[in-house]
């Protein structure tokens, strides 16, 4: 995989950025359950209440799961998301995750049209994709949160949250072709974004850059971007 980063050493930098310290936890876990379907439970939202950095367990996990499936009420969704995010963040759980079907669970979550819902979404998956067998389910997303951040208003939380995944989901040349069309959106957030959005376009760019396969799409790009600073 020519100028791609080592798949191990990517991982383990991105689980350290977006799981603080996971050294200091000791996840234990019964066995796998896989394939079981998502049950109620009337004790689910009480998961979503306290502190969020608590961690939860597969059992709890699956009920996070069902109530974020079966509620529409847009606070209790967010509670969950939330919480399914903080979870996301340590390597068991974001297995664990994806083998109970929480991966659409969640990417169902971007398509709503409450801004603070579908922000709290894509934090979410930004988390789950730092695991590189969740890529492969989530990279179904990939273009329309390529669509959606640059429709959503600049600068703001949900436009930065979806650059922060796209950004994930390029460290290795895997996905990246799904981004080739984009390009030239991309370079115009980079002209009109605030700090913290160049921040992030620029460390896409940068996955991208690696990859040879990219290198005519960015630098043509470049080219029609820099004419008019020139004359």
């Amino acid at each position: 995989m020519g100028g791609a980063r080592d798949v191990g050493w990517v991982a383990a930098g991105l689980v350290l950025g977006a799981g603080a310290c996971y050294c200091i936890y000791r996840l234990t876990r019964g066995p796998r359950r896989g394939g079981r379907r998502l049950r109620p439970s009337r004790s689910a939202e009480d998961l979503t209440d306290g502190s969020y950095d608590d961690i939860l367990n597969e059992e709890q996990l699956e009920k996070l799961l069902y109530l974020l499936e079966s509620t529409d009420d847009p606070i209790i969704t967010e509670k969950a998301l939330v919480t399914l995010g903080n979870n996301a963040a340590f390597s068991t759980n974001q297995a664990v995750i994806r083998e109970l079907g929480g991966i659409p669970i969640v990417g169902n979550k971007i398509n709503s049209l409450n801004q603070s819902i579908k922000e709290k979404a894509l934090n979410a998956l930004n988390n789950l994709s730092v695991n590189v067998e969740n890529q492969t389910k989530i990279k179904r997303y990939v273009r329309q949160v390529c669509e959606d951040v640059f429709a959503d208003p600049l600068n703001s939380a949900v436009q930065l949250a979806g650059l922060r995944l796209l950004t994930n989901m390029t460290v290795t040349n895997d996905h990246q072709h799904l981004l080739a069309s984009y390009i030239a959106g991309l370079f115009h957030l980079l002209l009109v974004g605030n700090g913290s959005t160049k921040v992030q376009v620029l460390k896409l760019l940068l996955n991208l850059s690696e990859n040879p396969a990219m290198t005519e799409g960015l630098l043509s790009v470049q080219c029609g971007f820099l004419i008019p600073f020139a004359l």
